[in-house]
């Protein structure tokens, strides 16, 4: 069973990933269920934006790319604050190991301050949002929902299935057909594409 690493700390958006770690844990849609560590700096508990309390399954020095097949950073008040930097320096740990990364919303903001988005087609909240941080990437900025390059995967706050779906598809977990189902049925709310989903 392949294993998704996810950062937790203070502040953590739950909405933002979980689209995405539903599917992977489940395998509803794509038919392999994946196994979802949590990662904190500590094993202290930590509370979601949500008032969720999550109890870390491991801590960063427990964890090596070559156990793992997808890193997933969410956003928090940890990123805006100038924070994180353990969890830029294991997205870097996972990138130069070739194992995926899959961040959203602020922890882009993390990775651009790590100079990790400086040479990688990425996405964000906004432009401005990463300028603010004194990245050299802003050539490589694109204004979509999601974005992948490689084995890095970035969106904004406002696109929890966009990035589930860019995941998925650079994970290779589903065809064509099926993401655009997926997204048709989550983003759209359109029964139609059900069928297409499930099928």
């Amino acid at each position: 069973m392949k294993t998704a690493y996810v950062g937790v700390y203070e502040t953590w958006a739950d909405w933002e990933i979980g689209h995405l770690l539903v599917e992977l844990r489940t395998g509803r849609f794509t038919g392999e269920q994946w196994t979802i560590v949590t990662v904190g700096e500590t094993r202290e508990p930590v509370t979601t934006m949500g008032g969720l309390r999550i109890v870390p399954d491991k801590v960063l020095a427990e964890v090596e790319p070559e156990d793992g097949d997808l890193l997933v950073l969410a956003g928090s008040a940890q990123w805006d604050e100038g924070g994180g930097d353990a969890f830029a320096k294991l997205a870097q740990r996972f990138l130069d190991a070739g194992v995926p990364v899959a961040a959203i919303c602020g922890a882009t903001a993390g990775l651009a301050r790590a100079g990790l988005l400086d040479d990688r087609k990425h996405t964000s909240a906004v432009r401005e949002y990463l300028l603010a941080t004194g990245y050299q990437g802003g050539d490589n900025y694109v204004d979509e929902r999601a974005v992948v390059d490689g084995d890095l995967i970035t969106a904004g706050p406002d696109s929890p299935v966009q990035f589930a779906r860019a995941a998925l598809q650079r994970l290779g977990l589903a065809s064509d057909v099926k993401l655009d189902a997926y997204e048709g049925v989550f983003h759209r709310g359109d029964p139609s594409a059900y069928p297409a989903l499930v099928g």
